[in-house]
């Protein structure tokens, strides 16, 4: 039993494997939050405090008492006109054109297994080792006002010190409501020194790692661009000020959405702070007909007294095993080669297949086709939605094709961009209102090319047809979705003019819809998801996509701070990581290929550059390092990850280790980023080992003690100039 109702307090509290959250229904009705972090017994409602704080208004049933105010009290999920002047979770226009919401404890109800949410991604229980101790806790709350009935959802795994909310609002009144501001999770703090942490970035340079104090205001990211974007990361923490990787209490929320979002933290005049996260509320305007529900996307909380690895590893496992699903859940996937970088538009089937042909003589398991494949598609200027497959081009059928890189032993994917239309394509002529544009403008174009709306049924369903066709067609193992622009000009045809707030959320419900299918339709097919890299790198991608393509950047220095933000709210099996060309196709950089080897082996693994083009001695590497991969396969993916240095602090070095849980097996890896006359020496303290244990490291056969390489470290020998590696395998010595 994970969760607890006492009904002469009306106090409900969560409790998880290291946590405890709690709330309360007061004397007027208010859900209070009380408590969220370690494990506690009892009811922690003496941390409220009540004073008269001028300026701070009082309900109108609290009469005479100017102590009462919901502007000062920790609330679980606050609305616009209740007198709480801090950033609301919930604002909703009545059909009166008033702005005011005052929700109220209705009902509760606890059940047995993980809340579901209709036609968006959310974490389940599953029947692994962990979860099925799963359960949920509704609480409704209703505005007599307006009849709108808010349910608040959690779902608790409490083996995995996870917590999650949900919200579904349901209008119960018999005039139309119009939701302005949707926020799915908050958490209120009554007093702390925090900092914020977020990851930033742009095109080719994402989730950069950013930490900042929390002071007086408000501090908010989020994406206006349709998708998730590259700019801002839907996870965010909230941790001391003093917290480090294994030291401290830290906060996470992640959003199991890949549209628009908005995160907030805001700290107010009493210094309490107040932690959000949840829908854009910019270009979000929702119709709620009397009747109608509406559900708000899924946030992931966790909690951590032991600092921010603790943190990430807890959601390394969520993610792994409770929001990814299919048949590469949690099996290696195939070393795959794709053509892009080695090609362009420019290839034919002949030099696709000498590509493969080179690759599955070095071990290369999977061949990916990337864009150019179908239509007139020669360049990034026409032939997106024309999703037919040009034989001339191939010079034969795709299946043709496909079965010749079979007999090489190898499987085969193809590269998609499903919501996107070139102006110069069949379906653009035949449905130019099936784009986006807002009627009587020109559109803004991103990359040569329109959005699709995907918020109407009638083109996912036609872009699906076409898409399963050429599935269809041939042995097609592997499909990479692609998304290569931000979103503008939000305007759809087939919504009324009140109801164009809704389409962006629409949209990623179509998005949803067609992934969905197709999981359903093609269990054995392996999606990998991208978004001109890392634009679309979310909780709610991963439940459809195992995999994403974690930035179009392949430059391993580069790759190696992008994986480092990745890394506090994602597992390593989700990064797309591949071995390229040098000099880098983006920078320019020069990097030895067994260093772009150990950056990319902290992910997927695969190769993007033409294999027949590097030396002799590197082709004997590339066997090696798949060769290697695999056997360090279960390790890497199903160990605990740890950060070693952080390489946005530490020029000089990065390090990191996967470590088994049960301690019998680590790796450790490190990439020099600067090198300088007389360099000193860099130690490094390994983590996640059995400290009573003595490790053999594979390559010399010395031996060490745990205690001794997590307490004092361990030396990382002189590499001999930047950008080297340096890899150590140590195995738990069996006791006699």
């Amino acid at each position: 039993m994970a969760i607890y109702y006492q009904e002469q307090e009306q106090l409900f509290t969560i409790h998880t494997e290291h946590t405890t959250y709690q709330m309360q229904v007061d004397r007027y009705g208010y859900l209070l939050h009380l408590y969220y972090g370690s494990s506690v017994e009892g009811s922690m409602n003496h941390l409220l405090t009540y004073e008269d704080r001028g300026f701070s208004g009082n309900p109108y049933e609290a009469e005479a008492d100017r102590t009462y105010s919901l502007d000062v009290l920790p609330q679980e999920y606050p609305c616009q006109g209740t007198g709480d002047f801090r950033s609301p979770a919930l604002v909703v226009k009545n059909a009166d054109g008033t702005y005011s919401t005052n929700l109220k404890y209705l009902s509760h109800q606890i059940r047995d297994g993980k809340y579901g949410l209709p036609g968006l991604p959310a974490v389940y229980a599953g029947t692994e080792a962990t979860g099925n101790g799963a359960q949920t806790l509704e609480i409704a709350l209703k505005d007599e006002a307006n009849g709108l009935v808010v349910t608040l959802l959690y779902g608790v795994l409490p083996e995995l010190d996870i917590i999650t909310r949900a919200v579904k609002l349901e209008n119960r009144g018999n005039a139309g409501l119009e939701l302005k501001k949707v926020q799915s999770a908050c958490l209120d703090f009554l007093y702390g020194a925090y900092d914020w942490i977020q990851f930033y970035g742009r095109h080719a340079m994402e989730r950069n790692f950013q930490r900042t104090a929390v002071q007086h205001g408000s501090q908010v990211i989020g994406s206006r661009r349709g998708t998730s974007s590259h700019q801002y990361n839907p996870f965010v923490i909230l941790a001391d000020r003093e917290a480090t990787e294994d030291f401290g209490s830290c906060y996470g929320m992640s959003f199991v959405y890949s549209g628009a979002f908005k995160a907030e933290v805001e700290k107010d005049q009493y210094d309490q702070i107040r932690l959000s996260m949840g829908l854009q509320d910019e270009l979000f305007s929702w119709p709620l007909d009397p009747g109608a529900v509406f559900y708000g996307p899924e946030v992931i909380l966790s909690f951590s007294s032991a600092g921010l690895g603790a943190l990430s590893r807890n959601y390394h496992r969520v993610c792994r095993h409770h929001l990814c699903r299919g048949k590469y859940k949690t099996i290696p996937r195939p070393v795959l080669i794709n053509n892009w970088e080695a090609t362009y538009f420019d290839f034919n089937g002949e030099k696709l297949y000498q590509i493969a042909k080179q690759a599955s003589e070095l071990g290369v398991e999977m061949m990916v086709l990337d864009d150019g494949w179908f239509g007139k598609r020669d360049t990034d200027f026409s032939g997106l939605g024309d999703w037919q497959v040009n034989e001339a081009k191939l010079g034969g059928t795709l299946n043709s094709l496909v079965e010749r890189i079979n007999g090489l032993g190898m499987k085969f994917g193809i590269w998609v961009e499903p919501e996107m239309i070139s102006e110069d394509s069949d379906l653009y002529r035949a449905h130019p209102d099936w784009a986006f544009a807002v009627p009587g403008r020109k559109p803004v174009r991103g990359r040569s090319q329109l959005v699709l709306d995907f918020s109407r049924k009638e083109v996912v369903d036609h872009i699906y047809e076409q898409i399963s066709r050429v599935l269809d067609s041939a042995r097609i193992e592997y499909l990479k979705w692609d998304m290569n622009r931000s979103i503008t000009d939000v305007f759809s045809c087939a919504a009324a003019a009140d109801g164009q707030g809704a389409v962006l959320y629409r949209y990623m419900l179509g998005v949803y819809d067609m992934l969905e299918r197709l999981h359903q339709n093609y269990p054995e097919l392996l999606i990998e998801g991208c978004s001109g890299g890392g634009g679309r790198f979310d909780a709610g991608m991963l439940y459809y996509t195992p995999q994403i393509w974690c930035s179009d950047n392949t430059d391993a220095i580069d790759r190696i701070r992008i994986q480092y933000g990745t890394s506090f709210g994602y597992p390593v099996s989700a990064v797309g990581s591949h071995v390229s060309a040098v000099p880098n196709h983006q920078n320019g950089r020069i990097t030895p290929i067994g260093t772009r080897a150990c950056v990319a082996m902290a992910g997927s693994f695969g190769y993007e550059l033409d294999l027949s083009r590097i030396t002799e001695k590197e082709k004997q590497e590339v066997k090696e390092q798949i060769q290697e991969f695999h056997r360090l396969w279960d390790v890497i993916h199903n160990g605990d990850y740890y950060r070693l240095t952080n390489p946005f602090d530490n020029q000089e070095l990065a390090a990191w280790m996967f470590a088994k849980e049960d301690g019998a097996e680590a790796l450790v890896q490190a990439v020099t980023l600067n090198a300088h006359g007389n360099s000193i020496t860099h130690y490094i303290r390994l983590k996640g080992l059995d400290p009573k244990a003595v490790y053999r490291e594979e390559t010399t056969g010395r031996r060490y003690f745990g205690s001794g390489l997590m307490a004092g470290g361990i030396p990382v020998p002189q590499l001999g100039g930047e950008y080297q590696s340096w890899q150590l395998h140590l195995i738990r010595e069996q006791e006699e």
